[in-house]
Formats: structure tokens, sequence, C-alpha cells
């Protein structure tokens, strides 16, 4: 089962469309999948001084991680869809990372650092901005490649050979024909792995 981690707070915006699109290519082709929306679950990313009491043993006390947790347990496949701002992951997302992959459930340091999630075969990773991919790897440190795929979710014990990255840049500048062809092709991009 595939779980989807979208993370975007407006219903008009592209990536929701790459959401809509990508979904409806799902169910068209009976594949099972999830969706974690931390914007429309309200989730709040902020680890607070309570969070931080059982942190560092795995624990938590919020029932939108133990939801996520039990998700992401249950897949095979993660598929990541957000914006990058600021050349990075949205806050909302780093903070879904920060509370969600806890001690014992994505990763144990007990004799080295162990990522737990092996049961995640294979990661997809959408993004937009206003800067091309290019741009990205080259002028802002490569912050999905090398930080993202081949260091975070590494880390989650997801190998990084498995990850494709799909990025549409521009994404403000761009012709709505443009648009329109990236969302028309997203299903092959997304089986060209």
């Amino acid at each position: 089962m595939k779980t989807i981690i979208y993370t975007h707070p407006y219903a008009g915006s592209f990536n929701h469309e790459i959401l809509n699109r990508l979904t409806n290519s799902f169910s068209k082709n009976d594949e099972e999948f999830e969706i974690i929306d931390p914007y429309g679950d309200h989730f709040d990313p902020v680890l607070s001084a309570e969070d931080l009491k059982t942190y560092s043993q795995g624990q938590t006390s919020d029932e939108l991680v133990k939801r996520y947790q039990r998700k992401i347990a249950a897949s095979d496949e993660l598929v990541f869809i957000f914006p990058i701002w600021w050349h990075n992951l949205p806050a909302m997302l780093k903070g879904f990372l920060d509370k969600t992959m806890l001690n014992g459930f994505a990763y144990n340091e007990d004799n080295g650092w162990k990522g737990l999630l092996t049961n995640i075969k294979k990661a997809t990773v959408i993004t937009t901005s206003t800067v091309t991919k290019e741009y990205l790897e080259n002028n802002c440190g490569n912050p999905i490649q090398d930080v993202f795929i081949a260091r975070t979710l590494s880390d989650l014990g997801i190998d990084p050979q498995t990850v494709n990255w799909i990025h549409f840049g521009q994404v403000n500048t761009t012709t709505d024909q443009i648009r329109e062809k990236f969302l028309d092709d997203l299903p092959k991009l997304y089986a060209n792995k």
C-alpha cells in the first residue's frame, strides 16, 4: 500500500492538483493508497516541552502521530507532495518528520544509528518551486536530493536508490499549457522510477 504525505495548505494550489491527478490514477489502476494531510488534519508540527518529556523514549501522546505511524507502518511505498519554500521543505513537513519519525518507530540508536522503515521499498518525492531543479541542485545546496533523500530518508531506512524525485519548477511563471502537460504526464513520470 502507498501512503501519500501531502503537505500544502491551499486546496486551490498546483500541489493539490498534483495530489488529485495522482490519486485519480491510483484509483483507476486499483492501487491502494492512504493520504496523510497534516494541514487538513490541523496537525501541530511544533515540538512542545510536553512532547520532549518522552521524545527520547520514542513516545508520544499525540493521537495524530500515532495514526500517521500506523499508516506508514502498513505501507511499502511513500509519496511526498510538497512545495519548496525558501529552498527547503515547508515547516509543516519538517515538523511532521520531527514528531512522527520517533526512536523505536523510524530509527533505533541503541548500537549506532539504524533506520527502521525498511518496509518502505520505494518512495517518490514530488516538489514544486519557483526555481528549476538544476537551480536547486547547483545553487541551493541540493536540499532535496542531498539532504532530504540521501540523508533524512536514508537515515529512516529508505534506500536512496529507490527514491524518485520529480520536480516542477517555475510554477509561478510558466504557462497553463505547460502546467497541464506536466499534470497529464505525471502518471508516466511517477511510473518511470
